[in-house]
């Protein structure tokens, strides 16, 4: 047995049975009696259901049928602001919202059935744009359809460019929605009984959500009448965080008022349109800097785009400003960030949680105001990078030892990264080049550990170990395994730490 588990190249646990096909995924999985459930959803951004109705051409008599008025508690998906139903009751407030629901044992039938349910719609007009929901002409949340707002300050921004010695410049900068495509769509399976409550069964990475969500809507109040089951779980990255809580709701009342187990599994389609995504954003950018390239000031307006509903968009939003300046010292910081609501599909969770945005508008500032002075885009990082004593956009004070100039070094060693970019600056300038244009480019940036804020705190990871009487490990965690190597990583800690073989260790299923 080796001294080491740690470190160590090791066979994934869960490797063998995924790819000699044993291992189980939510649509694998076949329940006695099970129903097959769908969507029916909106067709229009906004507007008011003036009514529901089916269509001959199906026995409706053989269909579970659920609206919101089916809901027995209440008609709220709980994440954060509470704001979000699962079933629209009334009013539509973004394509593809949720409004009915139908199960039978023919899943192919279903799909019949869908286009014979009408939703008759008084249309209103959307809110689609993100600078006219800022601008709150149109309001369609709250007071001034403004998520959540945060402001970073540091220094004194506006004494800083009134110093008339100092270069300034400007840059906006977007992206837009951003699909995870996951290989494995969403998907639930639902059972329902009056003595013991809800379980579901499903591709998803946080159990503790779906617990939390399910409960609210059937009215419990002991936390045993709701039971989760991760299934083996094809890819998230955040799209399985907080969207699989309104499918397990979906599924759900399907099963309460069939009796009956029922699964819905989206195909491509649905899953692509009507899921949440990465927010889209716009970044304005003002910095002041000294002409040998020494940054004073930066004034960053950050705004995202959250879509009908909350979801996680204050949690998005924080961890956007909080590295919306870059891993680079600025004495004087000013980060006023806002998400918004407009009538597009709720956007959510995505990896990365909103620095992807913020990062990518500040480094590609950076390269404008690299030119402005005459300096290299690298060089300009170079003579601002964050190390050892230096402080943040947000006053903390790094205490490691970060030797950010050694690390891009490095990448541009490993990637040959100065022959490449002259090599493709000659052949993008030979006029007898073919049409295909060449580039390369780099960035840095910094990322936080963690949560935001107080999320550490109110979010401490559990853990237990269980020995079984044949002398093997048991982890028990709610850390789940969705392609990162949780279930490994786990059984090399206890193997290592108790010298005992890594075969002689599982993990449990969440």
């Amino acid at each position: 047995m080796p001294d080491k588990h740690i470190g160590r190249s090791v066979p994934r646990k869960e490797g063998r049975e995924k790819v000699t096909g044993r291992r189980q995924y939510v649509d694998d999985a076949v329940h006695p009696g099970m129903l097959h459930g769908i969507t029916v959803r909106s067709a229009v951004a906004r507007g008011r259901i003036k009514g529901i109705s089916f269509l001959p051409g199906v026995d409706w008599s053989q269909f579970t049928v659920v609206t919101a008025k089916d809901i027995p508690g209440k008609n709220v998906v709980a994440l954060i602001l509470d704001d979000q139903p699962y079933l629209a009751d009334g009013v539509i407030n973004h394509p593809e919202e949720a409004v009915v629901l139908l199960a039978h044992p023919d899943k192919h039938l279903l799909e019949t059935a869908r286009r014979l349910v009408r939703i008759d719609v008084e249309p209103l007009p959307p809110l689609l744009d993100l600078e006219e929901a800022l601008a709150g002409e149109l309001v369609i949340w709250g007071a001034d359809n403004v998520f959540k707002a945060i402001d970073i300050v540091k220094g004194d921004v506006g004494a800083a460019f009134n110093d008339p010695s100092l270069v300034i410049v400007e840059g906006e900068y977007h992206t837009g929605a951003q699909e995870q495509l996951y290989i494995e769509p969403n998907g639930m399976i639902a059972a329902y009984d009056d003595a013991t409550g809800v379980t579901v069964w499903g591709s998803l990475q946080c159990p503790y959500y779906v617990h939390k969500a399910l409960k609210p809507l059937f009215g419990f109040k002991d936390d045993a009448k709701v039971r989760v089951v991760q299934m083996e779980t094809g890819g998230g990255f955040g799209g399985k965080e907080e969207y699989p809580s309104m499918l397990a709701g979906h599924a759900a009342l399907l099963a309460y008022k069939a009796r009956r187990p029922v699964k819905i599994i989206y195909d491509r389609a649905e899953d692509m349109v009507a899921t949440t995504k990465r927010h889209p954003s716009r970044t304005r950018h003002r910095t002041a800097v000294r002409k040998d390239g020494k940054l004073v000031a930066m004034d960053i307006d950050f705004a995202l785009d959250g879509g009908a509903y909350a979801t996680l968009s204050a949690v998005v939003l924080s961890r956007g400003a909080i590295h919306a300046a870059g891993p680079y010292e600025c004495p004087n910081v000013r980060i006023q960030a806002r998400v918004a609501a407009t009538n597009h599909p709720p956007h959510g969770a995505f990896r990365g949680f909103g620095a992807p945005q913020s990062v990518f508008a500040c480094e590609r500032h950076l390269d404008k105001v690299a030119r402005a002075v005459g300096l290299t885009p690298e060089e300009l990082r170079r003579r601002n990078f964050l190390g050892r004593g230096k402080m943040t956009a947000t006053t903390q004070v790094v205490k490691e030892d970060v030797d950010m100039p050694l690390l891009m070094d490095r990448a541009f060693a490993l990637s040959d990264y100065h022959r490449k970019r002259a090599a493709f600056a000659a052949h993008n300038a030979n006029p007898g080049a073919s049409r295909l244009r060449k580039g390369i480019g780099f960035a840095s940036f910094m990322h936080g550990a963690g949560f935001t804020g107080s999320g550490e705190r109110a979010l401490m990871s559990e853990a237990g170990v269980l020995a079984t009487p044949d002398g093997k490990l048991v982890v028990l965690a709610a850390s789940t395994e969705i392609g990162q190597g949780t279930n490994t990583l786990f059984s090399q800690i206890v193997a290592e730490t108790l010298r005992i073989p890594l075969d002689d260790v599982s993990v449990e299923q969440p």
